[in-house]
């Protein structure tokens, strides 16, 4: 190894690609790192979340430091895992209900209420008519969660708040 090692510093011009080796090997783990625990961007598709975010080409950032459910409450937008899809298919929703909370099942059908249990949440789209949520697959769990959408960046940048305040006396 030390001969190896020997080699590839032994001039001046292996010298410079060996540090552009290990200066690109560090950048590729710093931006993994990054994306795999911090923030990532996705698109978003689909009418579901209308007026929130378009269609097509809206791009949003997810924190995941509030993956697994960690940090969120009713309000929040969410990306998870649909669970009737398995691990590829990523949906953004927002949260109406947190374990041990009584929702209403499904607004648009009736007034049936269902406790959400413990461990999952309860989310629709903002679009009702269009979303594909947890009235038609149930409660999702908490462990679904990749993260919370905080922005969107394209085409207009906007920084998303959950517009819920807590009730005054």
């Amino acid at each position: 190894m030390a001969t190896l090692f020997r080699r590839l510093t032994s001039t001046p011009f292996l010298r410079a690609q060996f540090r552009t080796l290990i200066l690109s090997g560090q950048t590729f783990f710093f931006v993994h790192l990054f994306w795999e625990h911090f923030y990532c961007v996705g698109a978003a598709t689909g009418a579901s979340m209308l007026p929130t975010i378009n269609i097509a080409g809206d791009w949003v950032v997810i924190s995941k430091l509030y993956s697994r459910g960690r940090g969120i409450g009713v309000g929040d937008m969410v990306s998870y895992v649909r669970p009737v899809d398995g691990p590829g298919v990523h949906v953004s929703k927002r949260i109406i209900g947190m374990p041990g909370d009584w929702v209403v099942a499904d607004p648009e059908k009736g007034d049936e209420m269902v406790k959400v249990p413990p461990g999952h949440c309860w989310t629709t789209g903002d679009n009702l008519p269009f979303s594909n949520d947890s009235r038609h697959y149930g409660p999702v769990p908490l462990a679904l969660i990749r993260g919370k959408v905080i922005a969107r960046f394209k085409p207009m940048p906007k920084f998303f708040e959950n517009g819920l305040k807590d009730i005054e006396d």
